[in-house]
């Protein structure tokens, strides 16, 4: 359900390099709460360091990044893992999950390094709601790809984001499987009034969703 609309996240002059030769001026983003934005470009383009600066894994050279009306360019470390932690859902192309714990203990454990606390029930109706009810107790390794993925989706949502960024969620799957996830994040974004980034080469969801960037 829509509660409201306004500019959940949006940057401004964003410039970034690695060295020298590996610069980037990225053009202004914005997307409202329950609104997704597809940022598309070919390899080496930035795609993957944008969405680590939107998620406060980089910071900029120059430029503001703004999410939820706090400037996070400006936190210190200690202060911007915190509001990550409480404020922004990453789901990210290789899910890093704990090969040792289960499907289950793997959510919860976000909400644990983000609150101190374990929302073991929350964690349980996410992966209810995602269909992975028969998974929970199952090692990553044994699910599939597909599987995987939603389970990152869990893991992105249990703590409730107000920003949800995607790096390349759909590019290992097959059409079917694609389209359902893209679907799946979507309603998610609306359900949660969260703003939805997806940052991908993935041509399949270019005629998804109508608010896009291309970084040339």
């Amino acid at each position: 359900m829509q509660l409201y609309l306004y500019a959940m996240i949006a940057t401004k002059d964003v410039t970034f390099f690695y060295n020298a030769t590996t610069q980037f001026a990225f053009p202004d983003v914005k997307c409202n709460a329950s609104e997704t934005l597809l940022i598309t470009g070919n390899s080496g383009k930035g795609k993957t360091t944008l969405l680590h600066l939107l998620a406060g894994l980089l910071r900029p050279k120059k430029g503001e990044i703004s999410i939820d009306d706090t400037n996070v360019s400006q936190l210190s470390e200690k202060k911007l893992d915190q509001f990550r932690g409480k404020n922004i859902g990453l789901i990210l192309q290789q899910s890093h999950f704990i090969s040792s714990l289960s499907v289950l203990d793997n959510v919860v454990l976000a909400s644990w390094l983000a609150s101190g606390k374990k929302a073991t029930e929350k964690a349980k109706q996410l992966l209810l709601d995602l269909d992975l009810e028969s998974q929970m107790h199952k090692l990553p390794s044994q699910l599939s790809i597909g599987q995987q993925q939603r389970v990152s989706i869990a893991r992105a949502l249990i703590n409730e984001p107000k920003l949800l960024l995607a790096d390349e969620p759909t590019s290992s799957l097959d059409d079917e499987n694609a389209m359902k996830v893209a679907d799946l994040l979507e309603k998610l974004a609306k359900d949660y009034n969260a703003s939805l980034i997806i940052v991908t080469h993935d041509q399949r969801l270019k005629n998804k969703f109508a608010k896009q960037i291309h970084l040339n």
